[in-house]
Parts: structure tokens; C-alpha cells; sequence
């Protein structure tokens, strides 16, 4: 019998785990010394205190997070 080659609508991974993208990178935050210029990097903007840090958030856009650190 011949041996039949996988389907082509299957995907094959041929990356090791690390080389994968990472669920939670959509998660992430930039973390600046300066909130001045991220807080003004769309109108929706908010700069708020959460547990003595200062965070800038966007509820519109979630890509905008930042904290000052």
C-alpha cells in the first residue's frame, strides 16, 4: 500500500515552541518613565492611580495601555 501525504488544508508546525507567538502578547503594556506623550496619544486616553502607580488606559483601544515605571 502506498502511503497517502497529509491533506493540504492540515497546517504543520515545524517551529519549536519558543518561535511560537505568545496568547498574552496582545496583553502587554509599554512601561515609560514619562506618561506626559502617552497620554496623549488618543482622546480617549485616561490617566488613572491603581495601588500607588500611574497607568494610562484606553477602554475604546486597549493597544494604548502604558504605566509609569
Amino acid at each position: 500500500m502506498d502511503t497517502l501525504p497529509p491533506p493540504p488544508c492540515l497546517p504543520i508546525y515545524n517551529k519549536p515552541l519558543d518561535k511560537q507567538p505568545s496568547p498574552l502578547h496582545h496583553a502587554l503594556m509599554k512601561v515609560s518613565s514619562s506618561l506626559k506623550t502617552l497620554k496623549k496619544r488618543d482622546r480617549n486616553c485616561q490617566v488613572v492611580r491603581r495601588k500607588g502607580r500611574l497607568y494610562v488606559i484606553n477602554k475604546r483601544n486597549p493597544r494604548f495601555k502604558a504605566r509609569q515605571g
